[in-house]
């Protein structure tokens, strides 16, 4: 069987922006799992990727108006479920978060207005750090509101299933606030593999 060479689509900055591509439709939301991040966690999926990277494990999701409008209702709902005591945060997957920043914005920023600093955030993204660095005001503003970034394109050719939170090893793990503070990448410290 020949091997899968495809490769996911590279944006150049600024070519795939959340007003001219997102639907604000929300493909999952999966309270209280430990599979997204540290700890307990609120998981909310976007729809809509147009890195389409080759092995995605959520290829439904790729399609902006996969799912259900994203509604004032779930977001009361995320809210309440994040209040509990033993959740320690919210992630945000996909699709792509960072092409979905009318509805990650908002909820980031009412996570941070209701919980301040007390519940973390994570993003998994198939942009990088550089990329995001120089691309629109809302994917930066959004990275701003996150603690945790894991980059970069899922790779078939570079999948290890043994990686902590990632699927592919040019995926890094970036502590947001150490990074932005230090203005270089400063990797998670609790990075087992």
């Amino acid at each position: 069987m020949p091997q899968d060479t495809r490769k996911p689509n590279n944006p150049t900055p600024k070519e795939w922006l959340a007003k001219n591509l997102s639907q604000q439709y929300i493909a999952d939301y999966k309270p209280f799992n430990f599979v997204d991040g540290e700890g307990v966690r609120c998981s909310l999926y976007v729809s809509g990727c147009p890195f389409k990277c080759p092995g995605c494990y959520n290829v439904a999701a790729q399609n902006f108006r996969y799912g259900k409008p994203y509604t004032q209702e779930l977001e009361d709902q995320i809210i309440t479920d994040m209040s509990k005591d033993y959740v320690q945060g919210l992630t945000l997957l996909g699709g792509e978060p960072f092409i979905n920043t009318q509805v990650c914005l908002k909820l980031c920023k009412r996570v941070r207005q209701e919980f301040g600093d007390t519940k973390d955030i994570w993003s998994w993204s198939g942009y990088t750090w550089e990329e995001l660095q120089k691309d629109s005001d809302d994917k930066l503003e959004l990275l701003s509101l996150i603690d945790i970034l894991v980059d970069g394109r899922f790779l078939k050719d570079k999948m290890d299933l043994t990686l902590q939170f990632r699927g592919s090893s040019n995926q890094r793990i970036i502590d947001v606030k150490k990074s932005l503070a230090d203005r270089q990448i400063v990797i998670w410290d609790k990075l087992v593999k």
